[in-house]
């Protein structure tokens, strides 16, 4: 069983922010794949099942992501190796798309949360969210919604991201970087 958790904080000021693509991307796989509500309090998140995978959109706020993490991931007793975060990264320009296992957390609170949980060696999807001109804006910067002309390739990046995470549940991270992987969004553009 895969478990994949998408990372954004809860409620609806925060709904269409950049910081939350990991959300919209696990509420587009719940919905694709008609799993059902398995959340419990102690789980400290939303989960869904499915057949062969968890969802699960922690609603403990990004920075402290990896406690709903840990928890479901004992309570189901979940392999390192079988656990995919999908996240927003502001060193990618818009719409870029990558993948990697392990590695650093790049300044990112909620990847630094699960970090210091489970460790750093589970599967990352790395949505492009691009990145503000200066560094002392950059929380402000996720935690504002994306730009018109964002929205309106936002529906198709989501789209192209849940399908490379359903694939992530039964190919290689190899596979899956060669076929899904984008330099920006512009490569989605038909």
């Amino acid at each position: 069983m895969t478990l994949f958790v998408g990372l954004g904080n809860p409620g609806l000021q925060y709904e269409s922010t950049r910081h939350n693509i990991g959300f919209r991307v696990i509420d587009k796989l719940v919905n694709d794949s008609n799993a059902r509500d398995i959340s419990k309090t102690s789980f400290q998140g939303k989960l869904n099942r499915s057949a062969n995978s968890f969802f699960l959109k922690p609603t403990t706020y990004m920075n402290l992501s990896g406690k709903s993490l840990q928890v479901v991931k004992h309570f189901y007793k979940i392999d390192l190796e079988d656990i995919v975060v999908i996240h927003d990264d502001i060193d990618l320009p818009f719409g870029a798309l990558r993948f990697k296992k392990g590695g650093g957390h790049g300044g990112h609170n909620g990847l630094k949360s699960i970090d210091t949980h489970i460790t750093k060696e589970y599967i990352r999807v790395r949505v492009g969210v691009g990145k503000p001109e200066h560094k002392s804006q950059v929380a402000d910067y996720v935690l504002h919604d994306f730009s018109i002309e964002e929205s309106q390739t936002l529906e198709k990046l989501i789209d192209h991201v849940a399908q490379a995470c359903k694939l992530l549940a039964t190919e290689e991270l190899n596979k899956v970087k060669s076929k899904y992987s984008l330099k920006s969004i512009e490569g989605l553009k038909v």
